[in-house]
């Protein structure tokens, strides 16, 4: 399998915009995180959060996201459960969600972006938030308003975890990786 930085690299090669690269970040800092609490390999699990939107700078519709980059993960050697997860990702595609590892990135994906919001309208960004202010954000249906508040909900009851757990856990990771993500 390719290393971090081999993932790290080929990311960066396929995308150049600083949102979708903080974005990609915040999914790889709750992933991390994730497998921490799970006892899972922390490098598969960042790798999968990194790279799962890889695609979506060049290929954003749903015919060929995550696809087109799912076949360039093949073609490079990543492992078939990184590739499923990422395709499971995506509703649209209908693939099944089986491991934890499908199962944690489908739960942190939307979660991730939503808390990063959360932390810039926030004088203290990551600073003091509990999972009750982010709750209280996503009953604000105009917030961050293209987030899918059903894909949240149903992450966390497919990852067999309380909304509130699954949101602390996004928030420390978050924390672990702040000034990378523009939030210290």
């Amino acid at each position: 399998m390719p290393s971090y930085s081999d993932a790290l690299a080929l990311f960066h090669e396929w995308t150049q915009t600083e949102s979708l690269r903080r974005h990609a970040y915040a999914v790889e800092a709750a992933m991390a995180e994730l497998a921490r609490q799970r006892g899972a390999d922390v490098e598969t699990w960042r790798i999968t959060g990194l790279l799962h939107d890889l695609d979506y700078e060049k290929h954003p519709s749903l015919d060929e996201h995550p696809t087109v980059g799912v076949a360039e993960l093949e073609r490079l050697g990543y492992p078939e459960d990184i590739r499923t997860a990422i395709l499971g990702h995506a509703p649209t595609l209908g693939v099944p969600r089986e491991t934890d590892l499908a199962k944690a990135l489908f739960a942190v994906d939307e979660l991730s972006g939503f808390v990063t919001a959360v932390a810039f309208v926030r004088p203290d960004g990551l600073d003091g938030m509990t999972p009750r202010s982010v709750r209280k954000k996503l009953k604000d249906k105009r917030f961050a308003a293209a987030v899918s508040r059903d894909d949240i909900r149903q992450g966390a009851e497919e990852l067999g975890v309380e909304l509130d757990a699954l949101i602390q856990t996004v928030i420390d990771g978050l924390s672990r990786e702040a000034s990378r993500l523009g939030l210290a």
